[in-house]
C-alpha cells in the first residue's frame, strides 16, 4: 500500500516537472509581451514585468491590419469548422452505422492515404486549384472541408460510433425511421463529445495553418494571422516587445478555445476507440 502512495505520488511529481517544462516558453512568451526590450534581455531574468507595458499591444497590432487578418482567419476557421464537422460526422456514420458491399475496404484504402505527407500532394494540389481559377481565393483552403472533414476525423467519429449500441438503430429503424434521421436524432445528439474533440482539432488547425495560406494566398488583404504574423516579424525583427506581443495575441485565442473545451476534449479521446 505504501509503495503504491509512493509510485503514484512520484506519477504525479513527474507530470507536474512535465506540465512547467511545457508551460515555462508560454509564460516566458507573456512576460516578454509586457515588457520592454531592456527588461526582456536582462540577466538574470526577470519574470515579473515592472510596469507592465500594455501598450505593447496596441502598438503591435495598429503598424499592420491585423483587424483584416483576424477576419480573414475567423472567415476560413468557421467555414473550415463546419465543414469539418458535417462531413466527417456523415462519413464516419456510412463507415460505421451502415453495412454496404466493401465498406471495409474502403475505409482501409482511405487509411492509408494518412501516410502520404503533405510534401507529396502539395505541387499536384496547388496545380489543380490554379487550374481552376482559384489561385489567391480562401476556395483552396476552405472547400476540401466539405470533402469528408479529414481521415483523421472520419477514424476518430468511427470509432465513438462504434461503442454506441446498434439497439438505438433497430429501434429506430422499426418505427420507420431513415438513415439520416438516424444519424441526426441519434447518433449526432450522443456524439456531443466526439463532436467538440474533432471541432476543437479542426480550429486549432485552421487557426495555426501556415503552409496553406503561404502555398494559395497572395494579396494581402486575403493575408490570415499566421502570415501576418510572419510579415511583422520580417518588418520587426528587432523590436522584441512588439513582436512577443502580437505573438501572444494570436496565440491566446488558442488557449481560450482549449481550456474551455477541455472537459470534453478528455473526455472525448477517453471513449473513442474503445470498440474497434
Amino acid at each position: 500500500m505504501r509503495q503504491s502512495k509512493l509510485a503514484l505520488g512520484a506519477g504525479y511529481a513527474a507530470l507536474i516537472l512535465i506540465s512547467i517544462l511545457f508551460i515555462i516558453p508560454f509564460v516566458w512568451l507573456l512576460r516578454s509581451s509586457l515588457m520592454n526590450l531592456s527588461q526582456i534581455f536582462t540577466m538574470p531574468p526577470e519574470w515579473i514585468p515592472a510596469p507592465f507595458q500594455w501598450d505593447n499591444f496596441r502598438r503591435a497590432l495598429t503598424v499592420l491590419p491585423f483587424d483584416v487578418f483576424f477576419t480573414n482567419t475567423m472567415i476560413i476557421v468557421v467555414s473550415v469548422l463546419v465543414g469539418t464537422v458535417a462531413t466527417s460526422s456523415i462519413a464516419a456514420f456510412g463507415f460505421s452505422r451502415i453495412r454496404w458491399k466493401g465498406r471495409d475496404t474502403v475505409f482501409a484504402i482511405l487509411m492509408t492515404s494518412m501516410m502520404l505527407p503533405f510534401a507529396v500532394t502539395m505541387i499536384p494540389s496547388f496545380l489543380g486549384w490554379k487550374m481552376l481559377g482559384f489561385y489567391d481565393t480562401f476556395y483552396p483552403l476552405i472547400v476540401p472541408a466539405y470533402f469528408g472533414g479529414g481521415i483523421f476525423n472520419i477514424f476518430l467519429l468511427r470509432q465513438f460510433y462504434l461503442t454506441i449500441p446498434r439497439d438505438f438503430d433497430e429501434a429506430a429503424v422499426v418505427d420507420g425511421a431513415s438513415y439520416f434521421q438516424i444519424y441526426w436524432k441519434i447518433i449526432f445528439p450522443l456524439s456531443r463529445s466526439a463532436l467538440i474533440v474533432v471541432a476543437l482539432f479542426s480550429f486549432l488547425g485552421s487557426w495555426n495553418d501556415f503552409m496553406g495560406p503561404l502555398i494559395y494566398l497572395k494579396s494581402d488583404k486575403l493575408f490570415t494571422l499566421a502570415l501576418g504574423l510572419q510579415m511583422f516579424q520580417g518588418s520587426y525583427t528587432a523590436q522584441w516587445d512588439l513582436l512577443m506581443a502580437a505573438s501572444a495575441a494570436v496565440v491566446l485565442p488558442c488557449v481560450i478555445v482549449f481550456l474551455i473545451g477541455q472537459r470534453y476534449f478528455l473526455e472525448g479521446i477517453t471513449l473513442t476507440g474503445l470498440k474497434g
